[in-house]
């Protein structure tokens, strides 16, 4: 079956989102490397009902009001990517591991450099938030949005963090 596609604007730029008949399968990048993430070819289709609520739930997460995706999910690769995607979406919001910490909660100690690989064919973008991942070091590392957007997802995560606590807890 045939994949659909939504194009939609966002302040990290223009996001492809890509969906089957049941679940959302990419978030992709405006200058997305193509091999990068390979996925079947798709029809456009601006009011595919999974789409529509994928674009909703990004624009409460870049105006700081989600904190987390409720969308039902296929992403496409191996076991092992699957295994590294589950534990990304494990990540709370505003917090960082490193790829390391990652390896670590999977029961894979040694497999940071594979992790970081799986990490980088992440096919959904900011829902499984694959920029939360950071090196060993702190250092912001790989992103296929690009480092600049990596630091601006985690800023806005930060900054929505602090605006939600002022607005539970007023001062």
């Amino acid at each position: 079956m045939a994949l659909s596609y939504k194009e939609v604007n966002s302040p990290v730029g223009k996001l492809k989102l890509i969906a089957s008949a049941s679940a959302l399968v990419g978030v992709l990048w405006e200058r997305e490397n193509t091999n990068r993430v390979p996925l079947e070819p798709q029809n456009h289709d601006p009011h595919h009902p999974i789409l529509v609520e994928a674009e909703r739930q990004l624009s409460e997460y870049f105006a700081g009001k989600r904190m987390q995706f409720e969308l039902p999910l296929d992403p496409r690769g191996t076991e092992f990517q699957k295994k590294v995607w589950r534990s990304l979406r494990q990540i709370p919001f505003g917090e960082t591991k490193s790829y390391t910490e990652i390896a670590r909660t999977i029961g894979s100690p040694r497999a940071s450099r594979a992790v970081g690989a799986a990490n980088g064919k992440n096919p959904l973008s900011i829902v499984v938030p694959c920029h939360r991942v950071i090196g060993a070091s702190g250092a912001l590392t790989g992103f296929g949005g690009g480092i600049e957007t990596k630091a601006q997802l985690l800023a806005l995560e930060a900054g929505a963090g602090v605006r939600l606590l002022r607005l539970d807890y007023p001062c």
